[in-house]
Order: C-alpha cells, then structure tokens, then sequence
C-alpha cells in the first residue's frame, strides 16, 4: 500500500470532513493570532471555544503537531510554536526545492485537473478574513503538487506550507498589497500551457517576495512570551 497516496490538503494526515473543518477554523485562529504563542489553552477550552467535542480537538492538535504548528509536551498545556528566521529561512529553501521539481511535474502531467485550482483562486480573490487567507495561499500550492503526481514530494511539501503560513501569521507581513491570488493565476496558467520554465520562475519569484518580506519583518514577539 502507497502510504503517501493522495495527501489531503494543508497536511498529511486522512481526517473526516468534520474534522477537517474543526481544523481549518482552529488553524484560522492561529493564523489570525486569537490564538498565539502567549495563549495558555487546553483540550477543554477549545472544545468550548469550537463548540466541538474534546476528543475532535485532541484529533486536530495531533495534526498541527505533526506539522509542527503546536507543540505538544507531556504534562504541559499545548502552546502553538515559535518561530524564529533561521527556521523560516531553512524551510522556505526547502521549498524552493521541492517547488522547483514539482511545478514542472505538473506541467508535464497527463492528467491536468485544474479546475479545482481554479476556483480554489477564486476563493482567495474574495476572501477578506485574514487567516483563511493565508490558509488558502498555502492550499493553492498543496493542491498544484497534488497534479504533479509525485506523493512523496507532495507529502514532504505538506510539511512545510502550514509553517509558512504560521510564519506570515506570526511575522504579521502584510500581504494584500501583493495580490497574491494574481501571482498564483499566473503560475496556473503558465501550468496550463505546460510552460514549465515560465511556471518555474514564476513560482521562484513569488517565493522570493515571500523570503525577502519573511526575513526583513522577522518574529512580532519577545522571547519572554513564549519561555515555558
């Protein structure tokens, strides 16, 4: 059995649709910083906050672990983590590396479905809250890697979006000016017309911008607010 068969969107782990849902709002959360890394939070209080049940959260928190989005620790409460640009700088060249092979793969892939993308941009071009957002820019290059048919690649890139994302987040880089949506048309389109030199840079400039604007802003928080 393929182990990295179809990954699932924003992650690597198989979950029902409630529990994808519960997640993407629990992320969201994160993303917009009503959950940071000074929130003292438990199972319990999540599940009050979510209206949902405990064991669905527990279920959640063991997926952001495994993306290294919330840190879990025996006989500690959770606490979302830390990042600082050395780990941003690493895990955006990881990505460029994985990017680079992918985006080509998809050029180059017999089986192009890409409406899903498409609208999947469409959501990003009318979306207004924050978290989602960024959650969905994230999802926009899962689902392009998904059309590369390459799982392990595609799994390994799984790891390293929601971090991204977590970085936007925690950074607090403004990115509406940028228009990220028109950058992610454009890679599409150069995808469709199986220009992969042209989907390359595209994908490398954008990456690039996201680098560059990372690194200049650096971490909002102090290191006191997150000891313990």
């Amino acid at each position: 059995m393929n182990s990295f068969a179809s990954p699932p969107t924003l992650g690597a782990l198989p979950f029902p649709r409630r529990a994808d849902d519960l997640y993407s709002r629990i992320f969201d959360a994160i993303l917009e910083q009503r959950i940071d890394v000074a929130s003292r939070f438990t199972e319990e209080s999540l599940a009050q906050m979510f209206s949902a049940r405990r064991s669905d959260v527990r279920d959640v928190l063991m997926r952001l672990s495994h993306q290294h989005i919330i840190v879990l620790r025996p006989n500690h409460r959770p606490r979302v983590a830390a990042l600082d640009s050395e780990q941003t700088r690493q895990m955006l060249h990881a990505r460029r590396l994985t990017e680079s092979t992918l985006v080509r793969l998809a050029c180059q892939s017999r089986s192009q479905d890409l409406k899903p993308l498409r609208a999947l941009i469409e959501s990003e071009r009318h979306c207004t809250a924050r978290g989602e957002a960024i959650r969905l820019s994230g999802e926009f290059h899962l689902r392009l890697a998904e059309i590369a048919g390459n799982a392990p690649l595609a799994h390994f890139l799984g790891s390293l979006v929601p971090l991204t994302s977590l970085a936007i987040a925690q950074f607090e880089v403004e990115l509406e000016g940028y228009c990220v949506w028109q950058k992610h048309q454009a890679i599409l389109e150069a995808v469709e017309r199986r220009d992969a030199g042209m989907a390359e840079r595209l994908l490398g400039r954008h990456l690039d911008y996201l680098e560059e604007t990372l690194l200049d802003a650096g971490p909002t928080f102090s290191e006191n607010r997150v000891a313990g």
